[in-house]
């Protein structure tokens, strides 16, 4: 953050309450370089990246699974995809003129990332759609695209849903790591703190981003009970949820 805040507590204090202190504190919330306003660019940045991602996976993936085929291919280009390790892509594209250390080159990496989980979900909900629903339509007189459209994508969209909800949770958290490309996100609290010792308002920076991940990871888990089709169960909150906890830990490990 811009204004370096100073450590709060006295010298007896533990780094967690020194932390706890720091979170307290309104200012650090408050203003251009607050949480708030760092956490409506982390947003920013996570949502126009995911739409770009999503642009490219959901289309190429249900279009090649509705034509049952071209399943090796979709694997191999999403395990490449998840391969690359965002930072080092940033990295790559920053040192391209055509990039360099801006926004642009934040968005770019994250949506290559946020890619694979979405592809592969796309691909794998349409085709192993039950075979039986399909011959059923066609006996009704369907053609391809009414396929598609009325039997195929309504029986995909549990995993089509839980491939965005993997790819958002994911391109989420590592957006923290997006401040090294000269993007304003949360991970600008662990950054510049770091850099001048603040270990409380690191470890509160963090703190931040994972309760936040958290919290998304409950919308979207609502968002994708509500679109599973058939009768409805309650289920407890967490049910079937991806490994956020790791890929919080894996994104702000690699931003400190």
């Amino acid at each position: 953050m811009a204004r370096h805040p100073l450590a709060t507590g006295g010298p007896g204090v533990s780094l967690p309450g020194q932390t706890i202190s720091w979170l307290a504190d309104g200012n650090n919330w408050r203003g251009v370089n607050g949480i708030l306003d760092l956490t409506v660019d982390h947003l920013e940045v996570t949502g126009l990246s995911m739409l770009i991602a999503a642009a490219v996976a959901l289309p190429l993936g249900i279009g090649i699974g509705h034509r049952r085929r071209g399943g090796r291919v979709i694997t191999v280009v999403a395990n490449a995809g998840r391969a690359i390790p965002p930072l080092a892509l940033i990295i790559i594209l920053a040192s391209e003129p055509s990039f360099g250390v801006n926004t642009r080159t934040a968005v770019a990496a994250l949506s290559v990332f946020a890619i694979p989980p979405m592809l592969i979900n796309a691909f794998t909900g349409v085709r192993n759609v039950d075979v039986d629903a399909l011959d059923a339509a066609r006996g009704l007189g369907m053609n391809g695209p009414q396929l598609l459209a009325r039997v195929e994508i309504p029986l995909a969209l549990p995993l089509l849903a839980t491939g965005v909800r993997i790819a958002l949770l994911q391109t989420f958290a590592t957006a923290t790591i997006a401040s090294f490309a000269g993007t304003r996100t949360l991970g600008t609290i662990i950054q510049i703190n770091q850099a001048t010792n603040q270990e409380q308002a690191v470890l509160a920076g963090a703190l931040v981003i994972a309760i936040e991940a958290l919290l998304l990871d409950v919308v979207l888990a609502w968002i994708q009970g509500a679109v599973k089709p058939g009768p409805r169960t309650r289920r407890r909150w967490g049910e079937g949820r991806p490994a956020l906890d790791s890929v919080v830990a894996v994104s702000v490990s690699e931003a400190a």
